[in-house]
């Protein structure tokens, strides 16, 4: 299993999933008080959306950040539609864990979003994150836009040399056009808030991100 683990599981032999969303979401942020699911973006804001190991820490690093308006979790960048946890976590849908953040990109940049994403975790360890091992665990940068792009390549070019002087190996983070994103269930959502002493995975480097 460990080997399977941290080998991406081929479309062909991925979980089939579900053609809809089994889980009923709460209608409001915990702690934004902004919509939790946020299909429709109002006007003026912008979507990122980020993997960077087990989704309950990243979370709150993003929504405490001055201009973030809304955040939720779930499952991005694999094949099975609407997967469950623990479906996720077996390594058969080809997901990793990621972090929506619906932003105000006149309060912050998507570029300080990206800085911040880096500074967070560890982007040179491949499938984990720390203790926890495999490939749902994968840094990831899902940009939305052109310029998104062009941004999160920026930063992750200048900061891979800075790694690499410190001892770390190559950023191994993927970079792609943005794919479905997948609500994780309720009780995933601001868990962090909801449970104040539970589980935080953050292998940072403690290397900042040159601006």
């Amino acid at each position: 299993m460990f080997f399977k683990k941290t080998e991406m599981v081929a479309p062909d032999r991925a979980l089939p999933g579900r053609p809809a969303s089994p889980f009923a979401l709460a209608d409001r942020h915990k702690v934004l008080d902004a919509p939790l699911v946020t299909d429709d973006v109002p006007e003026g804001l912008e979507v990122a959306l980020f993997g960077l190991g087990c989704f309950w820490g990243a979370e709150e690093i993003f929504w405490r950040i001055p201009g973030v308006w809304s955040t939720s979790v779930g499952y991005a960048g694999g094949t099975t539609p609407h997967p469950s946890y623990d479906e996720v976590c077996s390594g058969l849908t080809g997901h990793t864990e990621a972090v929506r953040v619906v932003f105000d990109p006149d309060v912050v940049s998507y570029a300080d979003l990206v800085r911040a994403f880096y500074e967070v975790h560890d982007p040179t360890q491949g499938y984990r994150q720390g203790n926890d091992i495999g490939t749902q665990y994968r840094s990831a940068i899902y940009f939305t836009t052109p310029e998104q792009e062009e941004v999160a390549r920026s930063v992750t070019e200048a900061y891979g040399p800075v790694l690499e002087r410190a001892g770390y190996g190559a950023i191994t983070t993927e970079i792609k056009p943005e794919p479905t994103y997948f609500y994780a269930e309720d009780h995933h959502q601001q868990y962090l808030f909801k449970n104040p002493n539970g589980y935080r995975c953050h292998s940072a480097t403690g290397i900042k991100v040159p601006s």
